[in-house]
């Protein structure tokens, strides 16, 4: 009976050993094969592109150890997170930012109750003013509510009288893209910093610095599309580019390349469609739309593209305003769920319609 039961735990131990080493190499792995929106991730707050008003607040608190309750809003992709991770990295060094910072996304749970029980209690212990290292260190943690606009009004609610009740211990970052959805209490409290879309000088340099570093060959037409199809959106940018690289390993990165792993519309497809809409023959207009669906290009890509477009076309003012208010009905359509199919020929023969009036 006692060789029997000694038999399987030794051969568990014997399991045992392979699967350690086999999981220690499964770490490094994990460890080379970082996402670049991660690897290329801010480390502090100089490295923040083109937010400069934030960067100087944030450098001043630094230098002055005294943070204020902030409320960053803006697109997604501009650095928003970035900045406050970086901001308490600087503050706090490696060894107390998992100490002193909580994160809470909107992955977590936030209702009401985390805001009383896990946001209170963190926010209510106190903290000494100093690091390991020697430098000093400001008495106070830092709450980060990334996407803030998700939380319930509710729980909204509750973190007004922390706010106020910790504010010796406890500073609060609350990370939206909508700050209309912020309740007034909470904004009132808060210092506000608007993150601007990244203007394309500047995501071309932090694009190409990145090609320069992982040894990409790219051709100055594709980092412009990667610029372009990105809209002002930084981590969508560095997202592409790493799943141009990983597709094409040894070749060049160019347009073609970049508005195919987009999933965006080419331009020579919205073009040829307006040509025909231009030439006022419906049947034509019918096939290019249903070749159109049946490539699989969304009709919402299509639509926004074609207002980018219409917008530099030689139409009327009054002709373009009239395009302009059947795409917002198509737009409105498409967000209902109705046929991709019809509201595109409906768009493409109110197009047709407008271009022959100046026939």
């Amino acid at each position: 009976m006692q060789a029997f039961l000694k038999g399987p735990s030794s051969q568990s131990v014997k399991a045992q050993k392979p699967s350690s080493s086999s999981s220690s190499s499964g770490g490094e792995k994990k460890q080379r094969a970082l996402p670049w929106v991660e690897k290329y991730r801010p480390k502090c707050v100089d490295e923040v592109a083109f937010q400069e008003e934030v960067v100087a607040v944030l450098k001043k608190s630094l230098e002055g150890a005294d943070l204020p309750n902030l409320l960053f809003y803006g697109p997604p992709g501009t650095g928003k997170t970035s900045t406050i991770l970086a901001a308490a990295r600087e503050l706090y060094g490696p060894e107390l930012y998992r100490q002193r910072v909580l994160e809470l996304n909107a992955s977590d749970e936030r209702g009401i109750q985390v805001v009383r029980e896990k946001v209170k209690n963190f926010a209510q212990l106190a903290v000494a003013g100093s690091r390991t290292d020697g430098k000093p260190c400001p008495p106070f943690k830092i709450i980060i509510l990334d996407e803030a606009d998700s939380m319930t009004n509710a729980a909204q609610a509750a973190l007004r009288r922390t706010m106020e009740k910790e504010s010796r211990t406890t500073r609060f970052c609350l990370i939206c893209n909508y700050v209309s959805r912020i309740i007034e209490p909470l904004t009132s409290r808060c210092s506000k910093f608007r993150f601007k879309p990244l203007a394309n000088d500047i995501q071309q340099e932090r694009l190409l610095e990145i090609c320069g570093k992982e040894n990409l060959k790219y051709s100055k037409d594709g980092i412009e599309a990667l610029v372009k199809v990105s809209d002002g959106d930084l981590r969508k940018a560095i997202t592409y580019l790493q799943s141009a690289a990983r597709l094409n390993a040894e070749r060049e990165i160019t347009e073609q390349i970049i508005i195919e792993i987009a999933g965006v519309v080419p331009p020579k497809v919205i073009e040829t469609l307006l040509q025909i809409c231009y030439k006022g023959a419906f049947e034509k207009l019918e096939l290019a739309v249903k070749d159109l669906i049946d490539q699989g290009f969304a009709a919402t890509n299509v639509l926004n593209q074609l207002h980018e477009v219409i917008i530099e076309e030689k139409l009327s003012d009054k002709q373009k305003s009239v395009v302009a208010e059947k795409m917002a009905e198509v737009d409105k359509c498409l967000a209902d769920g109705a046929d991709e199919y019809l509201q595109l020929l409906s768009l493409g023969s109110v197009i047709m319609q407008q271009a022959a009036q100046n026939t």
